[in-house]
């Protein structure tokens, strides 16, 4: 089996990105991420997905487990009618849990300015 290409690396072939702002590397890294992980149709089974939220969101995940909010989201990805998520859906959840994250409470409180 070939040994799979860093994401560093697959950013740096990627000649528009050398000049992008630090936002575009991030939603950039996320749907290499996806894609890396994803299916031949495009698409993550829902398993690959709770795997990719406990080794690569781990810290926005990290004790949400008994929040109802969070909860909810991973019963609504169970239910999903689809047994697999496109890149829309997979952004969707994500977002979802960042808002209600402790970890964004506490990117709020770094102070930006001296």
């Amino acid at each position: 089996m070939p040994k799979s290409i860093s994401i560093s690396k697959q950013l740096a072939s990627v000649k528009a990105l050398r000049k992008c702002s630090d936002l575009e590397k991030a939603i950039a890294t996320t749907a290499l991420i996806f894609r890396n992980s994803s299916d031949s149709e495009g698409k993550l089974e829902k398993a690959t997905v709770k795997d990719l939220l406990q080794t690569q969101f781990g810290n926005f995940t990290e004790g949400q487990e008994t929040k109802p909010k969070y909860r909810e989201i991973l019963s609504e990805l169970d239910e999903h009618t689809e047994n697999k998520l496109d890149f829309e859906d997979f952004m969707i959840l994500l977002l979802s849990i960042t808002v209600m994250s402790d970890l964004l409470q506490n990117i709020w409180s770094v102070k930006i300015m001296k």
